[in-house]
């Protein structure tokens, strides 16, 4: 966790001496399994990464037009290393807000639907409704962007998250089928708001457009390890997992307010997606 947020901070600096393309390589060696678990999973993963790692070695992955020159000097320099932009840290903020949000449904419905009396094949289909409707919603709104622009889906889809969120902490005992379709909302809920922090924080945060991303999901991570290391002390200290579920929707909230000060009408971005940095951007500014 510590070295995951490291290096997403770290990758606009890096990128912006070495290349794109040569820390992106870098990254997929470095992708290391543990050992003592199953032995097909980390084979796979080996396999995987060696497969990507040959393909991606013959793609030009740095922007058309730039070298690593381009970025190494004087301007870039400022750049990298001037002040953070105080509206940075509202970005941040609503990174760690996500990232509680997303970790709380994705490390904590099997537990939750197993206390509630659902077996393991109904815990594990609300944890797989969770995640298809991450990636339905993700497409979805890309694909009604130009008839449902992108802040007010950044605006909607916080409170979506938690109706959902609510409905969870109030989920009765025996009701496995309330619980995927809640899960299965959750998931929508969270779908888009990731991609269209890191979109956003592209757009507005000029000064170091480059590293956004990558800073954005750091603090993304740091929500993540809240909720992944959190939770369980909670339980232990007598608060159920509905009590922390129903103060999750707090949390998303939270998002909601933070949402309309991130993107009003004249933030619109005619993207869904973070995209790589315009080769404008990584010039003279």
């Amino acid at each position: 966790m510590l070295t995951a947020i490291a290096a997403s901070l770290a990758g606009g600096r890096l990128s912006g001496r070495f290349g794109l393309k040569r820390v992106y390589l870098v990254g997929l060696v470095a992708d290391l399994v543990s050992m003592g678990h199953w032995w097909g999973l980390p084979v796979t993963s080996a396999v995987l990464l060696l497969s990507l790692l040959v393909i991606s070695a013959q793609l030009p992955l740095d922007p058309a037009g730039t070298t690593v020159t381009d970025r190494s000097g004087p301007a870039a320099a400022s750049r990298h290393h001037g002040s953070i932009p105080r509206r940075f840290w509202l970005f941040a903020l609503f990174a760690v807000l996500y990232g509680i949000c997303e970790t709380m449904n994705g490390n904590w419905s099997q537990p939750l639907m197993a206390h509630l009396g659902a077996t393991a094949t109904e815990a594990s289909l609300a944890l797989t409704a969770f995640w298809v409707m991450v990636a339905a919603g993700r497409i979805l709104f890309a694909l009604v962007q130009r008839a449902f622009p992108t802040p007010r889906t950044y605006h909607l889809l916080p409170f979506v998250l938690a109706g959902a969120l609510v409905l969870i902490a109030r989920l009765p005992h025996g009701a496995p089928a309330l619980g995927v379709a809640a899960f299965g909302l959750a998931g929508l809920g969270c779908s888009a708001l990731l991609p269209l922090t890191i979109s956003f924080g592209q757009e507005q945060l000029v000064s170091m457009s480059s590293m956004a991303a990558g800073a954005i999901i750091a603090f993304y991570q740091l929500g993540y390890g809240i909720a992944a290391f959190g939770a369980g002390p909670l339980q232990s200290a007598g608060v159920s997992l509905s009590r922390i579920f129903g103060a999750t929707a707090l949390v998303a909230l939270g998002m909601g307010a933070l949402s309309f000060v991130l993107a009003r009408r004249h933030h619109r971005v005619p993207y869904l997606h973070p995209r790589p940095p315009a080769p404008a951007q990584l010039g003279a500014r």
